[in-house]
């Protein structure tokens, strides 16, 4: 066995994605109405003064058709009737914050997800949109995303988009093989992309993201190839190649396939290795994990100049806080604070109609969860992190290069005085040394697996 395969099979064990830390499973201090809004104010008192604002994530579930790799919050229907209510009740949520905190909200960013958002109508985006802007500020800098269905989206959808202000779009490949595509629910040809991306940059976006995912069943060296080949000739300014994550007890979905049909630890990480030596011969730059950009996308500049950031929605070029969530499932994050709304859609529209911030659950973080949070997040944008900053060290850090060890006689990190720094042939164990950080991890191991393995 060689070195390589032999580390794979060593620390390839479930661990957490770290959008977040605490992670969700850990969340124990949900916080109350009062302390949410607060905690909201206070960033966006700080934020407002830097002429930033807040940013808002808006969750839209509904999809056409189920894919059977996916682990988002969906509801799938075929009744498009159902969205013109959603997006009311969306809009009073909005309307909830701005009363509580009794003042307009700056706003500077505004991301669509899903779901599928293009199954709102265009009017229905308009709609929307104009609802949010009218009850906000909007800073110097705007920047507005959504993700989107290739098979679902129209002209019409980006025509209308672009006059709202969105000049970011991130398409859902996953992959180019018809056979991957046909066994996960989600057959697209290069064809009908092309279409799509040649559309948007002829409207006028400037930026256009392809998720891909590796790990997929009956994924093979030969089919990401071909991939790859196809996103090359494409040309998106950026791309997230995720690991697939195998969740099937969260996720039934994921039971029409059995791990028989996934690559295995060795194959799966060859099958990145592949894809990504492929993209940096043409040019993309790999940022944090699983992220590549051009070096005319904003997100290499980012990384270039340490200002990358990451959240629930994976790596943006600068942090913005707060973070509002709205929608079913919809997480928010003003730092010290998260909170997730009610993840059924009926609950949810029921309180936000009973006049109540539909809070789920969440978590006030204790200073030891501020301090590693930052930690985690260093490691997780820049690739190292020190604690001899003053307020930066916790008793938790005392033993960290003792539980680092292993993975520092391996040659996966290396510490410089109070800097950990993650190597180049670390950088596919970035989770496993991100755990060795997680205190809440570390006093509670789950009894039963919760998370997809790191590699």
């Amino acid at each position: 066995m060689n070195s390589s395969s032999f580390l794979l099979k060593k620390y390839n064990v479930p661990g957490p994605r770290y959008t977040s830390y605490p992670t969700v499973p850990y969340w124990s201090d949900t916080p109350t109405e009062i302390q949410w809004i607060n905690s909201i104010s206070k960033a966006l008192d700080e934020s407002e003064q830097q002429g930033i604002g807040a940013a808002l994530y808006i969750h839209i579930p509904f999809c056409e058709s189920l894919c059977t790799y996916c682990g988002c919050n969906t509801r799938i229907t075929r009744n498009h009737n159902v969205s013109g209510s959603y997006v009311t009740t969306l809009l009073k949520e909005w309307a909830l914050y701005v009363s509580r905190l009794n003042r307009k909200i700056t706003v500077s960013e505004i991301h669509l997800g899903g779901g599928t958002p293009t199954f709102l109508t265009p009017e229905e985006l308009a709609l929307l949109v104009r609802g949010i802007l009218i009850l906000a500020n909007t800073s110097n800098v705007i920047d507005f995303s959504i993700e989107a269905d290739p098979r679902v989206t129209k002209p019409q959808h980006l025509q209308k988009l672009y006059e709202l202000g969105f000049k970011r779009l991130s398409l859902g490949i996953q992959d180019f093989d018809l056979a991957v595509q046909e066994i996960v629910r989600r057959v697209q040809s290069e064809e009908l992309v092309q279409k799509i991306t040649t559309q948007a940059r002829s409207i006028g976006f400037n930026s256009i993201n392809y998720d891909l995912i590796y790990g997929l069943p009956l994924q093979t060296l030969n089919s990401i190839e071909k991939t790859i080949q196809a996103v090359r000739r494409l040309r998106p300014d950026r791309i997230a190649f995720y690991a697939y994550a195998h969740v099937p007890w969260i996720k039934p979905g994921q039971r029409r396939f059995t791990e028989a049909d996934l690559p295995s630890g060795d194959e799966k990480r060859a099958l990145y290795e592949l894809g990504r030596k492929m993209l940096e011969q043409d040019g993309y730059h790999e940022i944090g994990m699983d992220h590549f950009a051009l070096e005319t996308d904003g997100l290499w500049e980012a990384a270039r100049t340490q200002k990358l950031h990451r959240n629930f929605m994976g790596y943006t070029t600068k942090q913005v806080a707060p973070l509002i969530g709205l929608g079913v499932s919809a997480i928010g994050d003003a730092w010290s604070v998260f909170s997730q709304n009610e993840k059924l859609i009926e609950t949810y529209q029921a309180r936000v109609e009973k006049g109540e911030i539909p809070i789920f659950r969440g978590h006030v973080l204790s200073h030891e969860d501020e301090v590693l949070r930052r930690h985690i997040l260093n490691l997780m944008t820049r690739l190292e992190t020190n604690w001899a900053l003053e307020g930066e060290f916790i008793d938790h850090l005392q033993t960290i290069q003792e539980r680092l060890s292993e993975l520092e006689s391996d040659g996966l990190v290396q510490f410089e005085g109070k800097v950990c720094r993650v190597t180049e042939k670390g950088r596919p164990f970035l989770r496993n040394v991100c755990m060795a950080f997680d205190a809440r991890l570390i006093a509670r191991a789950p009894t039963t697996q919760i998370f997809s393995k790191t590699i």
